[in-house]
């Protein structure tokens, strides 16, 4: 065996070791005090609960999936679909719509995606509405928002984009630092419907961040069922505490449902002025006692 292959082979080892080492540290066993005790895992002598199979600290019963949380608040969990890492709108896409016409009728050449830059995405004005390539239905969705530090309008024409949910249901965004606006339109307003309990929007340029749970609604026939409900949070404020959704988002009239698939894609709506977005992730929800 000639030196080089040796010393090839003595690397490899250490390197082995070195990831055993690794494993044992990143989990250590816990050092037990001295009066350690054990407990019951489970029971299979206790009652039934109220509306469910399973008894009371029922043995049988399936223990939740391990989740690792992100690094930091905000960062997405191990069972997170990241849908913007700061690099590429991989996994989104602008629906084809009908070129777009000035007064006089002539077509107005439009940008062909958003903007990508410095570790977030931004609206083009004009691109059209972004939307990903994957559905969704139940959910919690994260992601961040800034309006541009640049002012191009009042109320509606300040910072104005929207969370779409399923495409159709309206989560607003907007710059509502020192802006007045109709309360329903402001950030974190279910559109139209429900404005927030409070407004919690971070200055002009300074990154905001939702936490939305969402419910889907349910049709049957293209009969509504059971409508949608959202949970929103806003800087990790409460703005929304389950409430139903009326309908679809809407413009001065009252929106209504439309039967759809149990899943649609999340879209960011374009409204003609550019609004900043990064960090998005979104984890679909299963019921209790899923795999």
């Amino acid at each position: 065996m000639n030196q080089h292959l040796r010393m090839l082979m003595a690397a490899g080892a250490l390197s082995a070791v070195a990831l055993l080492w690794t494993a044992g540290a990143a989990d250590p066993e816990p050092k037990k005090a001295p009066n350690f005790r054990t407990s019951a895992t489970g029971y299979n002598d206790t009652p039934v609960l109220p509306g469910q199979k399973w008894k009371v600290h029922d043995i049988d019963r399936p223990r939740p999936a391990v989740v690792t949380p992100g690094a930091k608040l905000g960062d997405a969990p191990s069972d997170a679909i990241v849908l913007f890492d700061g690099k590429d709108l991989s996994k989104w896409e602008i629906p084809p719509r009908p070129a777009g016409r000035n007064k006089k009728g002539v077509e107005r050449p439009r940008p062909t995606s958003w903007k990508v830059e410095n570790g977030y995405f931004e609206i083009a004005p004009g691109a059209g509405t972004l939307q990903t390539k994957d559905k969704f239905g139940d959910m919690q969705l994260h992601l961040e928002w800034a309006s541009t530090e640049v002012i191009y309008g009042d109320s509606q024409w300040r910072g104005n984009s929207g969370v779409l949910i399923m495409g159709r249901y309206e989560i607003q965004v907007l710059d509502s630092d020192n802006n007045p606006t109709y309360a329903d339109g402001q950030a974190g307003a279910i559109y139209g419907q429900w404005p927030p309990l409070v407004n919690p929007v971070r200055k002009r340029g300074q990154w905001n961040a939702y936490d939305i749970v969402w419910e889907a609604p349910a049709f049957e026939n293209g009969k509504l069922t059971r409508p949608a409900y959202a949970t929103v949070f806003l800087n990790g404020v409460l703005l929304h505490n389950r409430k139903e959704v009326i309908g679809e988002m809407a413009h001065k009239v009252v929106g209504i449902y439309k039967g759809h698939g149990p899943e649609e894609p999340l879209a960011l709506q374009d409204h003609d002025v550019p609004v900043r977005y990064r960090n998005v992730w979104v984890r679909r929800l299963k019921g209790y006692d899923q795999p």
